[in-house]
Parts: structure tokens; sequence; C-alpha cells
């Protein structure tokens, strides 16, 4: 019976992961894994423990357009949980990530409207955010629930495994209060853990009853959360970043195979556009393999830059109030004559014409 729950268990877990990147997949700016460097040299670990056998140099942390993974995030936390670090250091790295860290996707949440469109919000784009659970929410009679699905439970350690529940609650504990305000509390943490001799610490951390040997991971919040007004909510400001924000998990969804991830990696890393060596190179492969693994799926890697940069062009012009040269420079370009040419190439309008069309 146990052998059958457990097989259970992993097929759940690979359903649950379905829609979500690779746990090898770069496309993810490297905010977490500096979070973690950040919290962990404050108390003696150094960066070059935390990163090893990531591939990742200190100095690529520090760069937004370094590429990451979330398989990489994962061998972070193993590391530095290995090096000692203990639940202490969980929380802090959940208290210090906050929304204003996760780019388009962390600024719409800040935005949402109220808090019941922040909940949804949150859920339906997660895969924007190197995740390493999956985010559910529901409401049970008086209060809405927050659900951590542990879908790469199957891939790491308990010592892991309790590191990082703990390290998600506090993160969506911190992430409320960015949002919601300071007086905003759960009022008990679920935990799918046995209880042990920090449940006075995940009180305190929490601000609320602990209760452990659960089905589930959760954190309750009190029912009329979901009505209250963020403290920076905006919905037109939201609309256009939900715009954003589906054409890029929009396109994640649809693209498929090598060419697809190419383009996820790309669009991840704005101004950046490496050579296609050095994509391969990201990929474990050779130059000519990827060439030739591209033709086959009738794309090229010059085509895919060039539709990366007119999508991202296109959405900067569209939802933002940045300069035509500042755009430019985030889409690869050197002057904002070469992206007035391109735009005129991709659309047949001017920069002019494709602001107003919003």
């Amino acid at each position: 019976m146990t052998v059958v729950n457990e097989a259970t268990a992993e097929a759940a877990m690979r359903n649950d992961r379905e829609g979500f990147p690779t746990l090898n997949q770069r496309i993810f700016a490297p905010f977490k894994i500096a979070t973690v460097i950040d919290t962990v040299t404050d108390r003696g670990t150094s960066a070059e423990i935390v990163l090893d056998r990531t591939g990742l140099t200190p100095a690529e942390v520090r760069d937004p357009r370094t590429l990451t993974s979330i398989g990489q995030y994962l061998t972070a936390c193993e590391n530095i949980v290995a090096a000692g670090a203990g639940y202490a250091d969980a929380f802090a790295i959940g208290a210090r990530l906050h929304l204003s860290a996760y780019g388009m996707y962390g600024y719409a949440l800040m935005c949402s409207p109220t808090m019941r469109d922040f909940f949804d919000f949150a859920v339906r784009y997660q895969p924007l955010a190197t995740p390493t659970v999956r985010l559910h929410w529901r409401v049970e009679g008086k209060v809405a629930i927050w659900q951590f699905r542990e879908i790469y439970r199957d891939m790491m350690s308990d010592e892991v495994r309790t590191f990082l529940v703990r390290q998600q609650m506090k993160m969506t504990f911190t992430h409320i209060r960015d949002a919601a305000g300071n007086d905003n509390l759960p009022v008990r943490a679920l935990f799918a853990l046995p209880e042990d001799d920090h449940a006075g610490q995940d009180a305190r951390e929490l601000s609320c009853e602990c209760l452990y040997g659960q089905a589930a991971n959760e954190l309750h919040y009190p029912l009329g959360i979901l009505e209250s007004t963020p403290e920076l909510g905006n919905r037109l400001t939201r609309m256009m970043l939900e715009e954003t924000c589906e054409r890029l998990i929009g396109q994640a969804r649809i693209s498929s195979g090598l060419s697809g991830e190419v383009y996820q990696m790309l669009l991840s890393a704005p101004g950046r556009f490496p050579s296609m060596a050095a994509i391969a190179a990201q990929l474990g492969l050779q130059e000519r393999t990827l060439r030739r693994r591209l033709a086959a799926e009738d794309a090229t890697y010059g085509a895919i830059v060039d539709d990366v940069r007119r999508k991202l062009a296109i959405e900067y012009l569209q939802t933002t109030r940045m300069s035509v040269d500042d755009v430019a420079w985030k889409v690869g370009f050197s002057d904002a004559a070469n992206l007035r040419r391109a735009v005129k190439r991709w659309t047949r309008k001017t920069v002019n014409q494709i602001r107003k069309e919003k």
C-alpha cells in the first residue's frame, strides 16, 4: 500500500508541474539567488558556497540580464542548508523577497484593485516567478486560504523541504503585507510537517497559530481581506501590466520544442540577446546541433531574436512611458533610429502610431 501511495503522490507532483518551466530552463532573473546570498553572507556563508554546482558566478548573480533556472535556485538552497543554514535563514530570505523583486509580475500584484484580484493574479501568473511550489487559493467559511503544493518534493531532502516550506510561508506573508499593509495577518498556518523544536519560532514569524501534521501547507487569512484595496491599487495600471504578463506567459504556454525554450530564454533577458553559441552552451548543446534542431522546427536563431525584439518593443511602447531611446536600449538596438526602422519593417507603422494604439 505504501508503494502505491508513494507512486500516486509522485504522479500528482508531476501533474502539478504541468505548465511550469522545466527545472533546467534558464528564463528567470537571478533575484532569488541574489537574495539568498545577501541573507547568508550576513551570517558568514560565502557567495561561493551558495553557488557551488549552480554554474553561476557572484558577478553573474548581480547582473539582472543573467538567466537562471528553478534547478539552480534549489541547488543554492541545498548548499546553504548543507552549510548549516537554519529556519531563521529561511524566514529571513522570505522576509527579503518583496514584491518589488518580481518585475512586471510583482508590480502588477501591487497594483491589484482588490486583494481578491491579487489572489487570482498570483496564481494565474505564478510561472513568471521562479516558483518552487504551486500556489492555489480557496474560500472556506470565514477564511481565505493559500495552499502551497510541493511540486518538487521528490527532488530534495527532508531538510531542504522543511527549509523551503518555511521560506514560502514567510514569503507569502511578506507579499500580503506589501500589498495590503502590515495590519493584515494570517489567523493560522498549517504545516504538512511534523512539529519540532521550532514551532515557537514559526508562530512568531507568521504572527499566528501554527498546526502541524496537516494534509497540506496553508496560510489562512480572514475572509474580509479579499475585498480590501491594496495600498498601491490602480485598476488602469494593473490592466496594462496584466496584458504584458498575459503575453509573456501565453507565449510560454504555446511555445513548444527547442525553439520555444530559446524564445523564452531571450524573452526573459531583454537587451542581452547573446550569441547563438552562448545560447547553445546554456542549453548544453553544440552550436551546430542547436542550428540543426531549430531548422527541424522551421526556425532560425536570428528569426527568434527578431521576434523577441518585436514583441518586447511593442509592449514597451504601448504599456510604458519610456523614451524611444530607452526602449531601443531595452530591446538591444544601438539607437532610436534603428528601432524606428525596425518598427516600420515589423508593422508598417511609425513608433508614434504604435503608441497611439493604446
